[in-house]
């Protein structure tokens, strides 16, 4: 397997280019917004959705201007998501480092990530390629969808496998998605050409998912995120899901009770999370997780064995095995 620090080594060039664009893209004349993103920018985490651009950018014919333009524009996209995701989440640190809403108040976080989003419009117009700007619009109504899908499915309780791939297909696969697609469209890459490889980012976001709410089940001060953290958010994941759906295990029905207050005491939270890895459940999520890989490794086949294919293919299994 490759390892992702090769891989991000080979479009090393093309990675430093865009992220000298979302900061010259995101630079204002007003001093705070200035300091505020700048603080925010010096963590950058792995990038695996601007890779996943250039990537699929290289792959359909090479990496020019509009594709590292384009992976700009959705890294910030993605990152006003984020933004605006830890203000509705109440995260005072995401992996370890402050949050915006951490560090000022909620209505400076919300308005950084508009900023955000408007620079992002801008980037993905200087690519003079208006299907890369339908792309980065509706993602945005994707992730909003997924988001307020994932509040009304809690609301009434819908706990099943269906509501949460729906969920963490606008959530987060759809972002995946979108990613190889404007590095395709900027590149010259036909919709037919897109097909496999869209499909192939669709798993792979599904997979990222289920492996970060895995996360969830063991208190792992690296990642940052507290045992039983998404159900104190009152979202329920995959490994619970599937221990819920076990009907004949005696303490399912005791368990759906507790799950049904939808807000939960730190010794229910505890017993939540244990009782569904007892179950299963973070074997169950292995288990999908390995059928989604198989899947997107046989899709990136059609365009053959390459450096690219054999990258994309890493990157799959890499966030298998990841451990933050």
């Amino acid at each position: 397997m490759i390892k992702l620090a090769d891989i991000k080594q080979s479009i090393e060039v093309e990675l430093k280019q865009l992220n000298q664009i979302i900061n010259d893209t995101l630079r204002s004349d007003n001093p705070l917004m200035n300091t505020i993103v700048s603080n925010y920018l010096k963590t950058k985490g792995k990038q695996l959705r601007p890779i996943l651009v250039l990537l699929s950018g290289k792959l359909f014919g090479g990496i020019n201007q509009e594709v590292i333009t384009a992976g700009a524009a959705i890294e910030m996209l993605h990152n006003a998501s984020l933004i605006h995701d830890d203000v509705i989440d109440e995260s005072k640190q995401r992996r370890g480092v402050d949050t915006i809403n951490g560090v000022w108040e909620n209505h400076v976080a919300v308005l950084v990530g508009d900023f955000f989003v408007s620079r992002a419009l801008v980037c993905a117009v200087d690519t003079r390629n208006s299907e890369i700007l339908r792309v980065l619009a509706t993602l945005g109504s994707d992730l909003s969808l997924g988001e307020i899908d994932q509040y009304d499915t809690a609301r009434h309780h819908n706990i099943s496998e269906e509501a949460y791939f729906n969920i963490i297909g606008k959530k987060t696969a759809s972002l995946f998605t979108s990613c190889v697609e404007v590095g395709g469209l900027a590149a010259g890459a036909s919709y037919e050409q897109l097909a496999a490889i869209k499909e192939y980012a669709r798993l792979l976001g599904l997979c990222f998912q289920i492996k970060d709410d895995t996360f969830d089940y063991f208190h792992d001060p690296v990642v940052g995120k507290p045992t039983g953290n998404d159900l104190r958010e009152g979202k329920v994941t995959l490994p619970l899901i599937y221990a819920l759906s076990q009907h004949k295990n005696s303490k399912r029905n005791e368990m759906m009770e507790i799950v049904k207050k939808g807000t939960y005491s730190a010794s229910e939270i505890e017993r939540l999370v244990e009782w569904a890895k007892d179950c299963g459940g973070i074997d169950y999520a292995y288990l999908k997780m390995r059928e989604l890989c198989n899947t997107a490794e046989s899709l990136l086949d059609d365009y053959g064995d390459n450096e690219c294919t054999r990258a994309l293919k890493s990157i799959f299994r890499y966030i298998i095995e990841r451990n933050k």
